[in-house]
């Protein structure tokens, strides 16, 4: 009896963290550049005598879903959207260099470029730091131009140029402050093929319709699990009253 109520147990702990994943995917549905999660579950079968029939559900780990989101335009200057594969490098909260694809870039008050999540962007030497401007263009290879205030257009200059790498998605993992890193923890190399649209953001790759239909039948799951503990329980009861019987 103990064997089913575990089986009820596992099942209902995971579709629980399954369905924490979904929420998270949720409420990220209108986040710029987010990779929604997704939780990956396998059945394994219990070995040794008696037990042929009987399988647990084991987490084999979180995944992300690394598809493109759709491109649109905004027509706003600090908005760019990575065409095809790619990613932009960023600092990370910890100092260290962390990889998104969020493109809704603002300036600070000191005029370092930072994305919607207040995370600095990587330029060739390090955060990028613009100067007081009177027009800004960032061009598709990422180069970052302004011209100064009080002069004309011709004396548009090249101030940085933001760091845009390329890495296969197998080697790739997304941390817990919902940046992507490298699995060996190395730095990804600079890859001049990336390419990027100004004026234009990539949109989250969460179907919000998909992620409810996923919620509902999650949700429906993890009853029926409860029900298999339930159900273990009053076989439980059942078999004490036939033995207080006898």
């Amino acid at each position: 009896m103990d064997r089913l109520v575990f089986l009820g147990m596992t099942g209902a702990k995971h579709t629980q963290m399954a369905q924490t994943n979904n929420a998270n995917n949720l409420a990220n549905v209108s986040t710029a550049g987010f990779r929604a999660d997704f939780q990956s579950l396998m059945t394994q079968n219990i070995d040794g005598p008696g037990h042929a029939t009987r399988a647990n559900a084991v987490m084999a780990g979180t995944e992300t879903d690394f598809t493109p989101g759709a491109v649109m335009s905004t027509g706003r200057d600090l908005d760019v959207a990575i065409r095809g594969s790619g990613w932009f490098a960023v600092q990370a909260a910890d100092g260290s260099e962390a990889y998104s694809r969020r493109g809704d870039f603002s300036l600070t008050s000191d005029g370092m470029l930072i994305n919607g999540a207040g995370q600095p962007v990587m330029g060739d030497g390090g955060p990028v730091a613009i100067p007081d401007h009177q027009s800004l263009f960032i061009g598709d290879d990422g180069t970052v131009s302004i011209v100064p205030l009080g002069q004309g257009p011709e004396s548009q200059v090249t101030v940085d140029r933001i760091r845009l790498v390329d890495a296969d998605p197998a080697q790739l993992v997304k941390g817990e402050d919902g940046l992507i890193r490298l699995k060996d923890g190395g730095q990804a190399e600079t890859s001049a093929a990336v390419r990027i649209t100004a004026g234009s953001l990539e949109s989250s790759n969460v179907n919000a319709v998909d992620a409810m239909v996923n919620m509902i039948a999650l949700a429906r799951q993890f009853e029926m699990q409860v029900k298999v503990m339930d159900t273990a329980k009053t076989i439980d009861e059942t078999s004490a009253r036939l033995m207080r019987l006898e």
